[in-house]
Order: structure tokens, then sequence, then C-alpha cells
């Protein structure tokens, strides 16, 4: 597949973050063990993943806008590009030794995404897409899967944290999309999960109260993937609003349609 000069700055700043997260993972499996654990550092590997995406996307375009999840924002003098970026989704299952979490890097050009880089180090997958170019896994195009149902789904989903979110709210959606899938999955990666329904390995994905550092990546590669992406109103501004319902067409409608069931009344 052929890249642009932007996605392939995008993908160097992912693999030069990444390789540096599986130095640093290699060890924190080693303080496993240890009775202070591999807290401090965990939030030092996130740190320094996106002094080096931030390094490495300034150095090519050094007047581009920068939104990370570790820093402050930087306003461009280019007013119309940012580069929107989470340098450690999945910060949980790194902090636990599970191989589960993934850099992402997405472009924002007036307001639109059009560029999304999503990479996970442990496994060596990486997720490109550019606007109007479709999404790749690797070198492999990526198409969302083609079931119509919900009864023959697998839909992933993101979890409130403790002390965030509304948790009362998510039990009645989680009993509610319960009832009408196969199978309800937390892998605890959004930009990760976004990339699995643009492979087609989810049927669908919901998630609220999320940064668009999340997402930004994910939302491209589904699109380009040939994905339906809304928030969870319904509405096509799933950055804005923080919170997002994706899949085919015809499997995100109906899971928004359950999630926006009303809450039963006792």
């Amino acid at each position: 597949m052929a890249r642009s000069a932007l996605l392939n700055v995008m993908v160097q700043a992912a693999f030069k973050a990444g390789k540096s997260l599986a130095r640093d993972f290699g060890e924190v499996q080693n303080l496993q063990v240890s009775l202070k654990g591999p807290g401090d550092y965990v939030s030092q590997a996130d740190r320094k993943a996106e002094r080096v995406i931030r390094d490495e996307l300034l150095k090519a375009r050094p007047t581009y806008g920068f939104l990370g999840e570790e820093g402050e924002e930087i306003k461009g003098t280019d007013g119309a590009h940012r580069w929107i970026v989470d340098p450690l989704d999945g910060t949980t299952n790194f902090l636990h030794g599970i191989p589960h979490f993934a850099v992402s890097i997405a472009l924002e050009r007036q307001g639109e995404i059009v560029g999304g880089v999503v990479f996970n180090p442990a496994t060596d997958e990486l997720y490109t897409a550019e606007r109007g170019g479709g999404a790749f896994l690797n070198d492999r195009r990526l198409r969302v899967g083609a079931r119509r149902n919900l009864s023959d789904a697998v839909v992933a989903t993101g979890t409130p944290h403790l002390g965030r979110g509304n948790h009362g709210k998510y039990l009645v959606e989680l009993r509610h999309v319960m009832g009408e899938v196969v199978g309800v999955r937390r892998f605890g990666s959004a930009s990760l999960d976004l990339a699995y329904v643009a492979a087609g390995r989810f049927d669908a994905y919901w998630e609220r109260d999320l940064a668009a550092w999340d997402i930004a990546a994910g939302v491209l590669l589904i699109r380009e993937a040939g994905g339906w992406v809304t928030d969870a109103n319904g509405d096509n501004r799933p950055l804005e609003d923080g919170s997002i319902v994706c899949g085919n067409e015809y499997i995100a409608k109906a899971l928004g349609e359950v999630i926006r069931r009303p809450v039963p009344i006792k």
C-alpha cells in the first residue's frame, strides 16, 4: 500500500514510541512480583512515549498543533492542523503485564480526522487509514463485519473506571445489550477495540466518557473500512460528545437503539 508523507511520519512516530514501550513492558512484567509494583514506572513510560511522539511529529510539521493525553495542548501557528495522540492506550493492561495496549495517533485538518495510526507493539499489528484511501492492517485492506443482525453479533464495550462515569446507567445499557447479542467483550483499550471493529473482529462497539485521543484514529479506521460511527445520541459528534457507537450501518444503528432504551421504572 502507498502511504502519504504525513502518514509515514505518523507511522514512524508510532514505531519509535512503540519500541520504547516494548522495552518498558518487559520491565513491567518483572516488576509485577515486587511489593511496590510497577505503577510509577508505567506513568514514566507513558510520559516518555508521548515526548517521543511529540518530538517526531513536531520535527516534521513544527507549525501543527498537538493534543496529547499526558501534556498541555500546544496551539500550532498553522491553525488548520492538529495531532491528537494517546501514547499508551490501555494503561491498566500495560500495568498488569497484559499485552493489549496501543499507540494512537490521529491528524485533524480543519476539524476533520484525515489520518490515523493505531499500533500495538506487543503484537506488531499496525492499523493505518487516510481519508479516502481505505484502512489497513499492516498491508491488508480492512472491511467491517458483514453481519446484519444483533442476534449474530459480538459487541465490545468500555466499562466506566472506578470513580468515573455513570455506573448505574452503564449497567442498564449492558443488561439491554446482553439480551440482544451473542456476546459482549471488554478488552481495555478503546483504540484497539475500534481497530478490531474496522478489521471485522468485533461487529460493534460502544462507550461513553471518552476523550478525543481515545477514539480519533479509530473513528477514521472504521469509516475507511466501510463502517458507521456516531455518538451515543445517534449524532455525528463522537469526538465532541465523548461517546461512540460503531459497526457496520445495520449493526451500529441497532446497537444505538438498544443503548438508548429508557431505564425501566420500578
